[in-house]
């Protein structure tokens, strides 16, 4: 068992280095303005926490509890002892995490420029925790609208297996969800796990058939992940990142083989602080203050040694303190990173804010006033000022600013240096349509491509089809099922099929519904042309007849045969004829009221006359028995009576059948699929029933005489030897 090393760091870090600048520069200017704490000046103490959370923690405690050695900007010796009001720091969120619960309970306000992770949003936790970045949840939210709006819902995920990587993607995955995105594999690694994590990782994306790659990485993470990606020459995947790497010239440069050419993502939005490159790149008075920082800084700057240094100067120039800064090109004089640099500074002006209104500065300060961390805190999360350039700065009640993001493409030049474009803006206090703002026509995509890429698990379902979950896989994956007949889809991805009216039928495509064909019996079809023909036919004969009846009205044998019956018989005849034709054309109220009821009078006319005339052939027969006197009942008036009377029954039938139930037209859907059969239905049915009677009486009354009445007939004798002329007393008129 042995003891543990203490942590040691071993370089210079020159991004952190540019923080503590920007720092020192906003303190400095700070001191040197009469209107903002006049007669106060600020001091500072920078600890490198040298991405150790053990030694974040470390520092802090020691911040808290007094132990630090107060250092100012002037040599003049400070009046009071040290005291620690606010801490700007860290630019992580684990660390943050970690320096915000240790600190919490002091009440010593946390202000970090570069934390995103939504969890330090929570106060009952983190309640000294403020921060001039936006949090992760505005972050996670705009990324999944962003992938949303280029349409694709199948992608993968890689995130740091820390705070930050886990709760950002946790987020983006639950609103990639509630936009119907599916990740078809979410996975996590730190830079500290070992080389076969990484190597499944590159095999989990090999195998994968999605096309974007979201990511929540670290800066050091999104360097490992493409160094070795490079090793596979994994090229061809569109990129969404976060904004801790997406506007990083360092990981740009690392990027050899152009893996994240056309990436796409959040930044935060460019910032410009006069004055503070100027200051940043003169760092000579650090060198006249006796800081031992500045033998580091230049030794790594200029990668040389100087004589006093104890490292080894092996293969390492002399360095002699004058060299010229101008020219040089790293990631210290690189200012891409100023909106973090501008982090920074409004964390610095937020304090001092603070101070001047808890001091009452005007003129002067206020300078009996205690100062106590928590009524620091306070104010800090109640001030609301602007800077120099205009930007306004506030906190909400979480402790965190207004969200506003630029969307960054990468888009490499000719000289292989790739150009960070501003493609849109995502904005959270516009309206909720008007947050995410693009200009699609500037965007370079992966393999420098013009066209937005395709990253779906199945093609859209075309209108015609409904989608159908393939089993086992998710959302995003189905199968496109053709319309059923009689349903249809007519927008794209349709989850159901949508059933057409009675009235209509689908398409052959399954997109539209189309009025059915409606069919009846028409006057320009077979079938009617024959039976209108047949109609007038029986109509022109029964025409006929009456004619020749009415020619020799007088002829013994048409008054034998009574004319009066005959004609009616020959007019319900042509009635009943051309009662059929009513069955013919488009039903209509009219026609369905017309072609039942007429046809049964008209039919029951005709019957009740050949009903007569049978019966009074039948009494003719009885009238020639001596001292029969039944004639006298049969007489013509009685026989009109008699047809009067059946017609009448009819009549009235009909005549309540449409008043109470009448016949209407009806619409047969369920016949045929595809066509309506127009047809009339004959509403009640009792009127039917009751009309039975008239039908048949009068048909089983007009049967053939019995026996005994062909008995009576040969008592008959004919005249002349002439068996067809008879005598007009012994053959009375029928």
């Amino acid at each position: 068992m042995h003891k543990p090393l203490p942590l040691q760091c071993t370089s210079l870090n020159l991004r952190a280095f540019q923080l503590a600048q920007a720092m020192r520069f906003a303190i400095v200017e700070i001191n040197n303005r009469t209107d903002l704490l006049p007669g106060i000046s600020l001091g500072y103490k920078i600890y490198d926490a040298c991405r150790s959370m053990a030694r974040a923690v470390r520092v802090t405690l020691a911040l808290a509890n007094g132990n630090e050695v107060l250092s100012a900007p002037s040599k003049a010796p400070c009046a009071r002892p040290a005291q620690v009001q606010a801490i700007i720091g860290e630019t992580s969120s684990s660390p943050s995490m970690a320096i915000a619960t240790v600190i919490g309970s002091f009440h010593i306000p946390v202000i970090s420029p570069f934390a995103t992770c939504a969890c330090l949003s929570d106060k009952t936790k983190y309640p000294s925790f403020l921060r001039t970045i936006p949090s992760d949840d505005y972050q996670s939210r705009a990324l999944a609208q962003l992938v949303k709006h280029f349409g694709w819902t199948w992608v993968g995920a890689i995130r740091t297996n820390d705070d930050y990587g886990n709760n950002g993607m946790a987020t983006f995955t639950e609103t990639a969800q509630q936009l119907g995105i599916c990740l078809e594999y979410s996975v996590s690694f730190f830079r500290t796990d070992p080389p076969d994590k990484l190597q499944k990782i590159i095999d989990i994306i090999k195998a994968s058939t999605s096309k974007v790659i979201v990511t929540f990485l670290a800066l050091a993470d999104i360097d490992m992940l493409i160094h070795e990606m490079s090793h596979h020459n994994l090229t061809g995947y569109q990129w969404v990142g976060s904004e801790s790497w997406i506007f990083d010239p360092e990981t740009a440069a690392i990027d050899k083989h152009h893996i994240l050419d056309g990436a796409i993502g959040l930044s935060i939005p460019k910032a410009h602080v006069s004055d503070m490159r100027e200051f940043m790149l003169d760092v000579k008075p650090l060198n006249s203050s006796g800081n031992e920082l500045f033998t580091e800084f230049w030794e790594t700057l200029f990668s040389c040694k100087f004589k006093q240094s104890k490292l080894s100067r092996e293969n390492h120039r002399e360095c002699t303190g004058h060299e010229n800064l101008t020219g040089v090109q790293n990631s210290f004089t690189d200012m891409s990173l100023m909106p973090i640099l501008n982090n920074v500074y409004k964390g610095v002006y937020a304090v001092a804010h603070a101070l001047h209104s808890i001091l009452s500065c005007n003129l002067t300060c206020n300078m009996t006033v205690q100062l106590d961390p928590y009524t620091i805190l306070q104010h800090i999360k109640r001030i609301h000022f602007k800077t120099k350039e205009g930007e306004e700065v506030y906190f909400n009640e979480n402790g965190d600013p207004a969200a506003k993001y630029e969307i960054i493409n990468w888009q490499p030049t000719e000289n292989g240096i790739v150009d960070f474009v501003t493609v849109g803006f995502y904005d959270t206090s516009s309206p909720a349509d008007k947050q995410l703002n693009l200009q699609n026509e500037s965007l370079i995509w992966a393999n420098n491509s013009q066209q937005v890429p395709v990253s779906v698990c199945s093609d859209k379902c075309p209108p015609g089809t409904r989608k159908v979950l393939q089993k086992g896989k998710p959302v995003c994956c189905y199968d496109c099922l053709r319309c059923a007949e009689g349903e249809i889809s007519n927008i794209t991805d349709s989850i159901t099929c949508v059933r057409c009216h009675p009235e209509f039928w689908s398409n052959e495509r399954r997109d539209a519904c189309v009025k059915k064909e409606a069919e009846f019996l028409s006057y320009e079809e077979i079938m009617g042309a024959l039976l209108t023909a047949a109609s007038l036919l029986g109509t022109c004969i029964t025409a006929v007849v009456a004619f020749i009846f009415f020619t020799y009205r007088k002829t013994p044998i048409v008054r034998a045969n009574n004319s009066e019956l005959s004609f009616m018989l020959l007019f319900s005849l042509t009635l009943c004829f051309l009662c059929s034709l009513t069955f013919i054309g488009r039903p209509s109220e009219w026609s369905c009221m017309l072609r039942h009821t007429a046809f049964g009078i008209t039919f029951v006319l005709c019957i009740s006359c050949v009903l007569r005339k049978t019966i009074v052939v039948l009494m003719a027969f009885g009238a020639t028995l001596p001292g029969s006197n039944v004639m006298k009942w049969f007489g013509p008036a009685q026989q009109r009576l008699t047809v009067l009377a059946f017609t009448f029954v009819q009549v009235i039938i009909c005549i309540l059948w449409l008043t109470i139930s009448p016949p209407f037209p009806f619409k047969n859907f369920k016949q045929f699929k595809d066509r309506i059969i127009l047809e009339c239905t004959l509403g009640s049915a009792a009127p039917i029933h009751l009309s039975i009677p008239c039908y048949i009486l009068p048909s089983l009354m007009n049967k053939t005489p019995s026996s005994p009445s062909f008995g009576a007939i040969t008592q008959f004798q004919p005249r002349g030897g002439n068996p067809a002329c008879f005598s007009s007393k012994t053959w009375p008129q029928t």
